[in-house]
């Protein structure tokens, strides 16, 4: 698939075709990590989603250990009911 380097304001951009962005599950506005190696641009996805993380990667780095508890808020304050 061609594409051409454009000028984009102070920068320059590629547009990518929407069916290669399907193929790659790569979505509008989804982060993307750029780098270069030997000659090549490489365009990968990053773990986030829109910007937020993948809850199925944050519950990987939990330790096996790890016990949730319960967290002492102080006294109310307001009209909270405890």
């Amino acid at each position: 698939m061609l594409s051409k380097i454009q000028k984009w304001g102070n920068s320059q951009g590629i547009r990518i075709p929407k069916k290669l962005l399907k193929n790659t599950h790569i979505q509008i506005g989804e982060e993307v990590d750029i780098t270069a190696h030997i000659g090549r641009i490489i365009v990968e996805p990053t773990n986030k989603i829109h910007g937020r993380y993948d809850i199925n990667d944050l519950a990987d780095k939990m330790p096996d250990d790890y016990k949730p508890k319960e967290e002492n808020w102080g006294i109310p304050v307001g009209k909270e009911v405890w």
